[in-house]
C-alpha cells in the first residue's frame, strides 16, 4: 500500500504565504513524478505544479512566479510554497504521485492524497 499524506493548508489573507507538504509513505520501490493539483468549488481539478525526481518543473500559469515547488527524495516528499495568495487560490490542493511500489507484479500508478484545504481571504 501507498499512502500520501499532505498538511500545511489553512487560512490566509492575500497576500500571505503559505506551504504545503506531501510525504509518501508505503511500500514504495521508486516515485517518479510528484505535483500539486487543486479543485475549486464548481470547477475541476486543475494542475498547479509537478517536478520529477530528476529536478524538472512545470507550473500553471496562474501561480508561475507565485509558487515553487520542491521535493526531498530521500524523504518521499513534496513541498509547495506558495507566496503572493489571492482568493482565486482558494481550493482544496492534492497532492499526486507516480509510484512504482515493491513487489515483483507491481506496476506503476498514479496515487493521490486527501486533500488539503487552503482560504485566501481578509
Amino acid at each position: 500500500q501507498v499512502q500520501l499524506v499532505e498538511s500545511g493548508g489553512g487560512l490566509v489573507q492575500p497576500g500571505g504565504s503559505l506551504r504545503l507538504s506531501c510525504a509518501a509513505s508505503g511500500s514504495i520501490l521508486s516515485i517518479d513524478k510528484m505535483g500539486w493539483y487543486r479543485q475549486a468549488p464548481g470547477k475541476q481539478r486543475e494542475l498547479v505544479a509537478v517536478i520529477t525526481s530528476g529536478g524538472n518543473t512545470n507550473y500553471a500559469d496562474s501561480v508561475k512566479g507565485r509558487f515553487t515547488i520542491s521535493r526531498d527524495n530521500a524523504k518521499n516528499t513534496v513541498y509547495l510554497q506558495m507566496n503572493n495568495l489571492q482568493p482565486e487560490d482558494t481550493a482544496l490542493y492534492y497532492c499526486n504521485a507516480y509510484v512504482r511500489p515493491l513487489g515483483f507484479l507491481a506496476s506503476w500508478n498514479d496515487y493521490w492524497g486527501q486533500g488539503t484545504q487552503v482560504t485566501v481571504s481578509s
